[in-house]
Parts: structure tokens; C-alpha cells; sequence
């Protein structure tokens, strides 16, 4: 299990996803640092740091729920060929366009809240 000052917890407050995923983590005695998404919103550098450490594909790094994602037509631009480079420089723009939350904790990287995998990732 990693040490709570390596524990990042990336969030959007008003988000109820955020919000249950917070609680889990405060109900299982899991210690971390809280950070805003679009207070603090994630650097291109970090989302590809996170990509690499979480291989997963760019794709899985943008709220497909939100008017942002919506709005400027991104799954479009994602099928168009738009490449991870580009995806990275564009979600560093906005934390809305950002998924969350996002725990960083060492080597691992999770995006989303799925408690099965937080469990296996967090206690």
C-alpha cells in the first residue's frame, strides 16, 4: 500500500462521483493529498506521465460525460486521428474536460471510480 504523502487524489468537489469516491477513501483510513482539477488543473506533461504509468490510451483521460467534451465535438477530433500529443495539450487546457477522479499513487494511476480496483490498487 502506498504512503499517505504519495496518495494524490485529483478531483472536481461539486462531482458526486468525486464526492463518493472521497468518502471511500476517507471510510478505509486512506490518506491523501487533495487536489482541484480546475483550480490546479493537470499539465500535458502530467497526463502523459499518468497515461504511461496507467497504460491506458489518451482517450480514457477525457470526461465523455461533460458539455466540454460535447461542445467542441472532441470524439470527433479523437476519430479524425487527433494524436496523443495533441489529446495531452488539449486536456491540460480544462480541468472540466478532464475524467475524474484521478488517484496517483506510486506506479499506479486510476482514473475513474471503480471501488473493486481502488480496493485492489489502495488497502
Amino acid at each position: 500500500m502506498p504512503s499517505a504523502a504519495t496518495i494524490l487524489f485529483i478531483e472536481y468537489p461539486k462531482c458526486s462521483t468525486c464526492k463518493k469516491a472521497k468518502k471511500w477513501l476517507d471510510e478505509h483510513g486512506v490518506a491523501y493529498t487533495d487536489r482541484h482539477i480546475v483550480e490546479d488543473n493537470p499539465t500535458a506533461a502530467e497526463i502523459a506521465d499518468w497515461q504511461a504509468r496507467a497504460n491506458l490510451p489518451v482517450r480514457r483521460f477525457f470526461n465523455t460525460s461533460g458539455m466540454k467534451y460535447r461542445e467542441l465535438g472532441i470524439k470527433a477530433q479523437l476519430d479524425a486521428g487527433m494524436t496523443d500529443e495533441q489529446a495531452r495539450e488539449l486536456l491540460a487546457t480544462d480541468g472540466m474536460l478532464v475524467k475524474r477522479p484521478i488517484v496517483v499513487a506510486g506506479d499506479t494511476v486510476l482514473v475513474g471510480f471503480r471501488e473493486a480496483a481502488w480496493a485492489e490498487a489502495l488497502l
